[in-house]
């Protein structure tokens, strides 16, 4: 029998966390095994429920979910986390990739689309809804024209880690650059650690970072 993925749901809003259990419950490769309301006791609340992904608010009473984030990767780093916003606001959107967060999805998704980004997370993704990735994109755009100074490195790339490079940087999940390449979502996976490892890097945000302040793609 194939191993469910253990979630924690963390939302201050009542319906909300009703109805994403809902939601969560219904899918046979997932397994809730915890919902809470705030991120007070945070540890005791991970190693009850023993989560192998979190989806965080971001906007909790308290402790924050950036904040959370940050104690999370402290503690338990092993841990990936979606974290879900009802808007797209830049400065939250970079503290929490700054803080660690593996993904970061508005709760008007699409049920199916948060499944995929809750999968997606899982196996090494860095699921991003549109409206959410293009201002990550321009924050790391910024940040590749403050750095343009640096000297071009040869990184030897293929040029099928080029395009899968690329499709990162535009934002798609692991799902959506299979189907954009015609691969399968492993063979993205194995492409995507020879990345990482090609560009010394250890994230999604780094990778696509120095893609940019390269001119890799």
């Amino acid at each position: 029998m194939k191993e469910k993925i253990r979630i924690a749901l963390f939302d201050d809003n009542k319906k909300i966390r009703t109805s994403f259990s809902a939601m969560l419950e219904g899918i046979s490769a997932i397994e809730l095994t915890g919902v809470f309301s705030d991120c007070y006791d945070l540890k005791e609340k991970i190693e009850k429920s023993n989560p192998q992904v979190i989806l965080m608010d971001i906007e909790m009473p308290g402790i924050d979910g950036i904040e959370a984030v940050k104690q999370l990767q402290l503690n338990f780093p092993e841990i990936k986390i979606l974290m879900q916003t009802a808007f797209a606001d830049d400065d939250k959107i970079f503290r929490a990739v700054c803080a660690g967060a593996s993904g970061y999805i508005l709760k008007s998704t699409l049920p199916s689309q948060i499944i995929d980004a809750i999968v997606d997370v899982y196996h090494g993704g860095s699921p991003m809804s549109p409206t959410v990735a293009r201002k990550v994109m321009s924050i790391l755009q910024q940040f590749g024209r403050e750095e343009e100074t640096t000297p071009a490195v040869d990184y030897k790339l293929t040029l099928r880690e080029k395009d899968v490079l690329g499709c990162l940087v535009k934002g798609m999940s692991y799902k959506m650059i299979a189907d954009a390449l015609d691969i399968t979502y492993e063979t993205v996976r194995t492409h995507m650690r020879r990345i990482y490892d090609k560009l010394h890097v250890a994230s999604m945000t780094e990778a696509v970072a120095l893609a940019i302040q390269q001119k890799l793609v």
